[in-house]
């Protein structure tokens, strides 16, 4: 049932390396930091070509064969030819960017002007536009080599109320490297599940609401979703444009911040990315870790009932304290009875609007250009909606879109909700820098009969970072039986860099990493208990 469906999804292994032998690396360079590949490719110590070779010998052992953790959707056949090339403007010491020669994994909603953009709908198998979305031609000039596209939650996870993460009619199923029988979360649940096992140097998710944040907790990774408009959305499948952003997950802060001040430009066709306030690149990657005198406000009230994750958060902030930080406690936050009703009304008209003039405007050859269109689309593919149905989508177009008379009024309420009632005013009046939480629970089962069913609910202030629009980090934190933790740092409008460096200062202090053990279950984890962590490599401090 969950098999990629054949002849419609590419996977090149190392036999893209055509009739050579491809070149062999030791697995240690596969698990570094990007920043610490990107300086050993600079002075020879290894080369991209070995690098690329690598990753695409471990996806096939590990997400085609093995244990099938189904997170890549596509590979770029030209990873290999670009490697070289990359090697060789080494050789002439003539390297592009702070990137070079680094391999990246792409969301399958993010234009690439090599293959086509899916966002794991059978309607956009043939979207391919010949066009790269600002931030890949961000990631290109810095001399990174797009290794291929991941699996996703089919049209980011805005499709049906009773979705499963992680599953496309395109890709099939990705699952948790750690335990397979758990969600690898939505809907950059392939770029968190491939960044956990290993598959690239750095990923790019995207998020409407959550779906960078929560891959990158359940997965045991860095996700950092930034401030809406510092990251260009252009030619990237949309859902909302007051929420969406594409942000990076990565094995380490530093890599997150390095990432983001490549892809973070300013581009005309986006309106959001014009403010005055936006930081510059220096700045976003100028980390120093020091947070002496910084005031942290700890969101008590999202921290959820569970012991095991609420001693792992003390325990997370202590380390801030030993560091300089003053925490102030923050007991509650108060939300209008009809927050859920406008937020959500929001999305469906926004996506109505947003997705119409992206249909329409694809210079690829479509099988829709509508949603309604694509809804009978739907309708008429046992596939599609062999799981589950479309009930969002139907919703959506029940809309107005953006000139529904609800519209302003909803986006008012949400608006003031999560900034000036919400994040701005909790900032102000505890005067506090950041905000911080656990990120999420543990990983839920995967539930194919009444899709993403969580016992122990979503906790943590994700949805108010992004329904503000404002930065997050999440940064590994603990594991909690058996099942990677995060810890969450928010803050304000524009504060990025800010946010970022607390997440690495935290990173410092904390030295966690969970590596996946790619057991069936949590029963069988439990055999091999010996195996739970280690301490990431000091070179990242």
């Amino acid at each position: 049932m969950w098999q990629k469906l054949t002849g419609i999804v590419l996977l090149i292994g190392v036999v893209s390396c055509g009739t050579q032998q491809p070149p062999s690396i030791d697995s240690k360079w596969l698990d570094m930091p990007a920043v610490q590949q990107a300086a050993a490719i600079k002075n020879g110590q290894i080369s991209a070509e070995e690098l690329v070779a690598g990753y695409l010998a471990r996806i096939d052992a590990l997400d085609n064969q093995g244990p099938n953790i189904n997170s890549i959707l596509r590979l770029n056949p030209d990873a290999m030819s670009d490697a070289r090339a990359r090697d060789a403007a080494i050789a002439r010491g003539e390297p592009l960017g702070p990137l070079h020669g680094i391999p990246v994994l792409l969301k399958d909603n993010i234009e690439t002007n090599d293959m086509p953009t899916t966002a794991g709908s059978l309607a956009l198998l043939n979207n391919d536009t010949l066009r790269d979305s600002p931030l890949v031609a961000q990631l290109r000039a810095a001399g990174a080599i797009i290794l291929g596209k991941t699996n996703l939650s089919e049209w980011a996870n805005f499709r049906s109320e009773d979705s499963i993460s992680g599953w496309s009619a395109v890709g099939g199923l990705t699952r948790n490297p750690h335990i397979l029988s758990r969600t690898a979360c939505g809907s950059s649940s392939g770029s968190g599940a491939a960044m956990a096992a290993g598959f690239a140097s750095l990923a790019v998710g995207t998020e409407t609401n959550g779906s960078v944040i929560c891959p990158s907790s359940m997965n045991g990774i860095v996700g950092f979703k930034p401030t809406v408009g510092l990251i260009p959305r252009t030619h990237i499948v949309p859902i909302s444009v007051t929420q969406d952003t594409a942000g990076p997950m990565t094995r380490s802060v530093k890599d997150a911040a390095l990432m983001t001040s490549v892809m973070a430009t300013t581009d005309p066709s986006d309106k959001a990315t014009q403010s005055a306030s936006r930081p510059s690149a220096q700045t976003l990657a100028a980390l120093d870790g020091d947070i002496s005198g910084l005031k942290i406000g700890v969101m008590r009230d999202s921290q959820g009932q569970d012991q095991a994750i609420i001693d792992a958060f003390n325990d997370s902030l202590a380390k801030l304290t030993a560091q300089g930080a003053e925490l102030v406690d923050i007991e509650s936050l108060s939300l209008p009875d009809d927050f859920g009703k406008h937020s959500y009304f929001v999305l469906l008209a926004e996506f109505k609007s947003t997705l119409n003039e992206y249909l329409e405007s694809s210079p690829a050859p479509l099988a829709v250009r509508s949603l309604q269109a694509l809804i009978d689309f739907n309708a008429a593919s046992e596939r599609e909606l062999q799981l589950f149905d479309q009930s969002i989508f139907a919703k959506s177009q029940a809309t107005d879109g953006l000139q529904d008379e609800e519209y302003a009024t909803a986006l008012q309420t949400v608006r003031t909700a999560t900034r000036d009632n919400g994040i701005d005013k909790l900032l102000k009046e505890y005067d506090v820098d950041v905000l911080v939480a656990p990120t999420n629970n543990p990983a839920f089962i995967i539930d194919s009969v009444y899709g993403d069913h969580a016992p122990a609910g979503f906790i943590g202030i994700g949805y108010l970072a992004a329904i503000a629009g404002y930065p997050h980090i999440t940064v590994p934190m603990t594991s909690v039986r058996d099942l990677p933790v995060g810890f969450s740092i928010v803050g304000g409008q524009w504060q990025d860099a800010r946010v970022l460096n607390v997440g690495y200062a935290f990173e410092k202090s904390n030295k966690f990493i969970k590596k996946p053990g790619f057991y069936p279950t949590r029963f069988e984890a439990l055999k091999n208990s010996a195996l739970p962590y280690r301490l990431m490599q000091s070179e990242q401090d």
